[in-house]
This record gives structure tokens, sequence and C-alpha cells, in this order.
């Protein structure tokens, strides 16, 4: 069994009223932040271990337990000890960590006990050793809990947790370098924090790794996703604009401009894309699914719009034959169970593989280019699925 234990004890340096675990983050409070980490990464039961409870603590963790996981308060050893599962492996979170899921996933599968660390002070929480830092993540068994539950009360519960760790021999995982690039550290500042949110949403964003999200959607997701968590725009209304912009382009694919049909189809899928992103990182996993399914629906039907449009401008099928058999090859190169390498067809490529010739007035032609890139994405997935037998 996999649970949970965060941290959210310490007040915030410039708002001592309020625990640094409810500051802003990304559209929502840091501990949900935290919490969206270790659902991701298998956790099915959370333990919050509070030295005062807030009404924004309280909030956070009502709003932490709608997404299906048990939510524990705590305020000592003794109760974690009291309400965690005996043989759960726990994956804690130190008080106030901004991390990634990577970091989190790689303790998650680690074997209790296990502590991560780093070599140098930029993310420390405590010192492990006279070469490591803690780096705020470890993955330990119940029976750590009930070792500390055993020791006075007014001993600290997070340190108390890393000494016991340490002392029963705990392996040493280093911080993965990517969590540090994308700012994992202990941040007790509104105004830092901020910035760190900035830097795990790029991190974020960074994480597609198909030409078109690295090229030309991944810029923008960049720059448009801390804009839009600052000023708390909701999701739905990210699907809403995209809406409007793909029912634009198909009316203008329609009424015979198929180029601005494209471009708003385009604007369309930059949308989607990044409202996906942003619905992740808000612990949406449902919603940020059906985004990138709409993604492909739209990309489907910008293929067959386009293959209409090639049939208006010279009376053929062959336009149409094409968009049909493109479609085809792209859906069943999405079901293909290998890993896409970073130059085959994805939906979000063929609008901008189409577009250009579209633009120019000749969308046969970049049908018949977008056919051969399905066509040559899926014999490539053949030859993977051999070489994997």
């Amino acid at each position: 069994m996999q649970a949970g234990l965060i941290f959210a004890t310490e007040a915030a340096e410039d708002r001592p009223e309020a625990l640094a675990a409810t500051l802003p983050f990304g559209g929502m409070t840091l501990i949900e932040y935290q919490a969206r980490l270790l659902i991701a990464a298998g956790a099915s039961h959370i333990l919050v271990a509070v030295s005062r409870v807030t009404p924004a603590l309280l909030g956070a963790v009502n709003r932490i337990g709608r997404r299906g996981v048990a939510v524990d308060v705590v305020r000592s050893a003794e109760e974690a000890a009291a309400r965690a599962h005996p043989l759960a492996s726990i994956v804690v979170i130190a008080d106030a960590l901004v991390t990634t899921d990577q970091a989190v996933r790689a303790m998650a599968a680690a074997q209790p006990d296990a502590l991560m660390v780093a070599e140098d002070a930029a993310a420390q929480v405590e010192r492990v050793d006279s070469a490591h830092v803690w780096a705020g993540l470890a993955s330990l068994s119940a029976e750590r809990l009930r070792e500390i539950a055993a020791m006075p009360r007014d001993y600290d519960f997070q340190s108390s947790l890393l000494r016991v760790a340490v002392q029963a021999g705990a392996a040493q995982v280093m911080l993965p370098a990517a969590a540090r690039r994308a700012g994992h550290g202990v941040e007790r500042q509104a105004k830092a924090l901020t910035s760190r949110s900035n830097a795990v949403l790029a991190a974020l964003a960074n994480g597609r790794t198909d030409w078109p999200d690295r090229f030309v959607f991944t810029p923008v997701s960049r720059f448009a996703l801390p804009l839009m968590v600052s000023r708390g725009i909701a999701g739905a209304a990210v699907l809403g604009a995209a809406g409007v912009l793909a029912a634009g382009g198909g009316v203008a694919m329609l009424r015979g401009w198929p180029g601005s049909g494209l471009v708003a189809v385009l604007l369309a899928i930059a949308c989607l894309s990044t409202g996906s992103l942003l619905s992740w990182l808000r612990g949406d996993d449902r919603r940020a699914r059906m985004l990138e399914q709409a993604i492909a629906a739209l990309s489907g039907i910008a293929m067959l719009l386009t293959g209409y449009a090639g049939f208006v401008d010279d009376g053929t099928l062959l336009g149409p034959a094409l968009a049909i058999v493109a479609t085809i090859a792209a859906a069943i190169c999405e079901r293909a169970p290998v890993r896409a390498r970073w130059w085959w067809c994805s939906p979000a490529a063929f609008p901008l593989v189409l577009a250009p010739l579209v633009i120019a007035g000749q969308p046969v032609a970049g049908l018949a280019l977008a056919t051969a890139y399905a066509l040559a994405t899926l014999a490539a997935a053949v030859e993977a699925l051999r070489a994997d037998r």
C-alpha cells in the first residue's frame, strides 16, 4: 500500500498568520500541489502533519479529499502511527517543499527506507552527513512512525523522522538534475514561491517531446501558463476559447477559406494543449485527458475538411481519399504500443504540415504530404514492433 505524509507546520515568512503549505502555487495551494504529486505516484492515503489548523488548511484538505483519496490530519507522530496502515510504504514530503512529479515518482519506486539527497545546499532541508543534505523527500516504512511515536512528544516530528531513517541505514537517492533545474527546494515566501511555480510550469511544458510540442506549442504554453495561473483563469474558459476558434475554423473551411480555417484550428489546438497542462497541474487528470482527446479529434476533422476543400478545388475525390487514408493511418499510429520517436506524426502535427501548402492554395498537395508522413510513421511503428519481438 502506498501512502503519503506531508508536513504543514511552519508559518510563511512574509505572512506569519498563514502556513507556508497554504500559500498559492500554480492556481492552487502548495499542499494541494504536493498531494497531487503523491496521488499521481500511487498514494491512496495521505497524512497531513500539522502544528495548528487554519481555515485555509482545512479548505485545502477538503479539496484533496475530493480527489478520491483518504486524508487524515495528524498533530503528532502517535496519531500518524495510529492512522497509517502497518504495511504501508510512506512517501514523505517536507514542509513547504516544491518539487516535481519525477522526483516524487522516484521516491515512490524506491524501497523503504530511502532518502533523497543533494550534494549542495540549494535544496536543503537538513544535513544528512558531511557530504549530503536531505532534499525533502523520503520513502519510509510505517515502522519508522512507530519508533518516533515512542519518543518524547516535544521532539520535532520532521527532524526526528529524518534522524530515525538515517540511523536505520536508509539508502540515499540523488536528487534528479531535472528536478533541481525545475526549482526543487523549500520555499516559505509567497513572492519567491511564485517564481518557483513558474519554473515548475516551464518544466511541465518541457515534458512533451514530439516536434509539434517541442518547437511550437511548448513555447506558447511556457509563455501562457504563468499568465493564466497568476490571473486565475479557469480551465473551462480555455476550453471555451478553443471551442470558439475550432468552430470558426470549421466554418471558414466549409465556406471556402481553408487557409484561414487551419490557422484558427492551430490556435484552438494551442489553447487545448495549454489547457491540458493547466488541468494536469491542478490535479484534474480527467479534464487533461479529455483535452488531449479533443486535440486528436480536432486534427482529424481539420484533415477531413481539408479533403473537402481539395474536392471543391479540383472536383475529384483525390483530396477526400487522401484525407481518409491519412486519418486512418494516424489513428493506427496512436494505438501502436511502442514508444513514439520525436519525428513521428502526432495529432497536433497534421495541421502544421497542412497549413503552409493549404495557405498557398494547394490543399491536395498538403494532403499528399500529410498522407506520406502518416504512412512513414506507420511503417516505422511496425518496424519498432518487429524489433521488440
